[in-house]
Order: structure tokens, then C-alpha cells, then sequence
């Protein structure tokens, strides 16, 4: 499927919108909270990195997913967080300054571990291999552009007028959930011909994928 514009013009802007919003509600404090106690940050990238790709090389032979459709789960697995899992931290109230955080490190790790995992992946259920790289360049410059940038400004924004960012808190929130509401529609809408088909195929590895990692951030907050 290929992106629409919706997606791949608008989805950036938005989001670096969202990070100014969420750069508001944070203050430096924040992050050296998160510096000082560190399991946060070691438990998660341990999670996304390694724990995550394992798991789903598990479930593809559990609930024996064609070839194509392990390959995808495998490589969704060992993607890191983006931008807009901060978001679903934000409107779920949790700790924004790790997610961050963890955007950045992961992101940063998965430029040599996707690659592995994609073509571990590949050997065992497809067996073939690819020349697989990511853009080291473009990855740095979205996770500035679109993640350290913006909530620099947020939080600078703050400084200067507390006020104005303590009421784009709530604003940021409806607006962030009407850009993943819009998003999801819009992939839905892109693979509506294949979608029952998808989830026939995919769906209940996926869930579990899922619910595993709600599972790992639970130990990882406890």
C-alpha cells in the first residue's frame, strides 16, 4: 500500500506540531528524572531491541502465519517507538520524558539491529537474505526534526509563558487524538479491499504482539 498524502505530507507536520504541544509539559526536571533512575531507559530499550523480535519470531511458528506475514511481524517487532507512541503516552498520562527518550536511543540502536533481525527473519522463514541498511543520516535528522527540535521549542515556550503552556496541554491532547483517529482511518480506508483478509491472516499474532507489549511496559514502570 502506498502512502497518501494525508500521510506522508500531513502526518509530519502534525506530528511536529504535537511534540511543540508536548515539549510544554515538559521541563528539564523531567529528563534528568529519568538520567538519575535509568531502569526505565535500560528495561525498554532491552524490550523494544531484543525482547520484542524474539517474541514474534515465537508467535509466527505459535499460530503458523505464511512466510510474508512473519517477515512483516518480525520486522514490525524490532522497529523502535516513534514519534507517535509519544503521543499515545501523552494522552494516556504517563511518563513523557522517557517515551521520549527511548524514541531517541532505540531509534538510534535499531539502525544496526533492524537490519539483523529483518534478514534473521528472512533466512528462517523465506529462506533468503537482502542487502538491508537504514539511512543513518535521514534517521538522526527525523529524530531532531521531528522529535528533539520541536520539544526543545515546547519547553522553551514554557519558560517564557507557563501559562500559555499549561492551557496547550489540553488542546495538544484533542488535537493529538484527532490526528490518530484521522490516521487510522486513513490506513483502514488504504487496505479496506485486503482487510478481512489481513486480519484473518495477521490479526490474532498481532494482538499478541501487541498485548506483549503492554506486558513489558508494565514490568518496566513496576
Amino acid at each position: 500500500m502506498e502512502s497518501s498524502p494525508l500521510i506522508s505530507a500531513g502526518l509530519p507536520v502534525a506530528l511536529f506540531i504535537i511534540m511543540i504541544g508536548i515539549g510544554m509539559t515538559l521541563t528539564a526536571r523531567d529528563f534528568r528524572q529519568v538520567a538519575v533512575y535509568p531502569r526505565g531507559i535500560v528495561v525498554g530499550t532491552i524490550a523494544q531491541i531484543v525482547l520484542m523480535p524474539l517474541v514474534a519470531f515465537a508467535l509466527a511458528y505459535i499460530f503458523s502465519v505464511s512466510p510474508a506475514i512473519a517477515v512483516g511481524l518480525v520486522i514490525i517487532a524490532a522497529c523502535p517507538g516513534g514519534t507517535t507512541s509519544n503521543l499515545f503516552v501523552l494522552l494516556a498520562r504517563g511518563n513523557i520524558a522517557l517515551s521520549i527518550v527511548l524514541t531517541v536511543t532505540a531509534s538510534l540502536i535499531t539502525i544496526l539491529t533492524l537490519p539483523l533481525f529483518a534478514n534473521l527473519a528472512l533466512q528462517h522463514f523465506m529462506g533468503t537474505e537482502e542487502n538491508i541498511s537504514l539511512p543513518v543520516g535521514k534517521t538522526i535528522g527525523m529524530l531532531v526534526g521531528i522529535v528533539l527540535f520541536p520539544v526543545a521549542i515546547g519547553m522553551f515556550v514554557r519558560t517564557r509563558k507557563p501559562e500559555l503552556a499549561k492551557k496547550a496541554e489540553s488542546v495538544v491532547s484533542i488535537f493529538g487524538g484527532v490526528v490518530l483517529a484521522v490516521l487510522i482511518v486513513a490506513l483502514i480506508f488504504g487496505v479496506r479491499d485486503q482487510l478481512w483478509d489481513l486480519l484473518k491472516q495477521a490479526g490474532p499474532s498481532t494482538i499478541m504482539l501487541n498485548v506483549d507489549r503492554y506486558c513489558a511496559g508494565a514490568v518496566g514502570r513496576a
